[in-house]
């Protein structure tokens, strides 16, 4: 690029100006006359005549490709599914989800293509669940214009696999096992929950079975569901601190593998998960009931879009995992199905 003045007390040939980019944003008389970014036409001519004073702008190269142009293919090559580009809106364009899933982003790969120069993709962050119409990323060229070779670099490491796509949340089939410590009016609330919880996802309940507080009671009900065409199964109602609680013991009766006991995050931190073959069973403490903001609410995403949950998943959780209140974000808003956010 090469960087000049367009001066009115002293103006170039039109020949000269066609094609060049406007570095600044132009006014005139208050309002805007061109934008930065802007490339000169014929149409131009007249209107730049009128400023009364220079102008910013550059000349491109011959392999320079303007923000516009350039950012369109970074968009293209960074979103993968269920996502669709909006813009350019200020030389941006915006990935937006056309699906209610799990937002998935290449973290590694986002700080490796942010290392080129005049390249810019801004994501939210990995593994959130979200809905129609959220913004979940941004893809820009910060100068005018951005050398050839530079863009193939980007495409290039963005292709290995999407950088930024939604997997969809798959309609599993929910069984829940609760034993005698929910009953009455806590019984209902816990019910209602869950009830809420799954079907927000798209899943569907295949009934709560209720058990006695007995190792056998209760591995008899997990197993029943299971063989009934249960994805997953949730427990509610016993005591994690117990070492003798029923649904625990139960967990190698069933030939189930605990995958982790208790998660490195508050509140919820008496989570527990583990796996029947492959299907995952895991507690929804009595919090559950009150709050969205919970373990069992950042780990249920993830299951729900088909994700096998390891140790080493939830050993993550430490890391962010004092969960206030200004991580609404990072939760699952059970009440909204879609959004329209305005592209800024």
């Amino acid at each position: 690029m090469e960087p000049f003045t367009i001066d009115p007390a002293a103006p170039e040939s039109p020949n000269r100006l066609l094609g060049s980019v406007i570095t600044e944003e132009v006014k005139h008389n208050g309002r805007r006359l061109f934008r930065k970014g802007h490339r000169i036409g014929s149409d131009d001519l007249a209107s730049l005549a009128t400023i009364e004073r220079p102008i910013h702008a550059v000349r491109l190269a011959g392999d320079d490709v303007h923000e516009d142009v350039a950012g369109r293919r970074l968009a293209e090559a960074v979103a993968g599914a269920h996502l669709e580009i909006r813009g350019p809106v200020t030389s941006r364009y915006n990935l937006v989800v056309t699906i209610k899933g799990l937002l998935r982003v290449d973290r590694e790969a986002t700080i490796t293509i942010n290392q080129l120069p005049g390249i810019a993709v801004f994501t939210l962050q990995d593994r959130l669940p979200v809905v129609p119409g959220k913004i979940v990323a941004g893809v820009k060229i910060t100068p005018v214009a951005v050398p050839e070779a530079t863009l193939r670099q980007a495409e290039a490491l963005a292709a290995r696999q999407p950088m930024v796509r939604v997997e969809a949340f798959r309609p599993l089939s929910v069984g829940v096992v609760t034993t005698e410590g929910l009953a009455g009016r806590l019984r209902e609330r816990f019910q209602a929950t869950v009830r809420r919880k799954v079907e927000w996802y798209g899943a569907s309940l295949l009934r709560f079975e209720e058990a006695p507080s007995d190792v056998k009671a209760v591995a008899t009900a997990i197993e029943r569901l299971i063989d009934d065409g249960a994805d997953l199964i949730l427990t509610g109602g016993g005591n994690t601190i117990d070492p003798l609680d029923p649904t625990l013991l139960a967990l190698p009766q069933i030939e189930a593998e605990m995958v982790m006991f208790g998660a490195p995050a508050h509140p919820g931190s008496m989570f527990w998960l583990a796996e029947r073959g492959s299907v995952p069973i895991f507690n929804l403490a009595s919090c559950s009931m009150y709050s969205k903001a919970t373990v069992a609410d950042l780990v249920l995403p993830w299951v729900m879009a088909g994700e096998r949950v390891t140790r080493h998943d939830l050993a993550t959780l430490g890391y962010g995992g004092l969960l206030d209140r200004g991580m609404a974000f990072r939760f699952p808003d059970y009440e909204a199905d879609a959004t329209e956010e305005e592209d800024e």
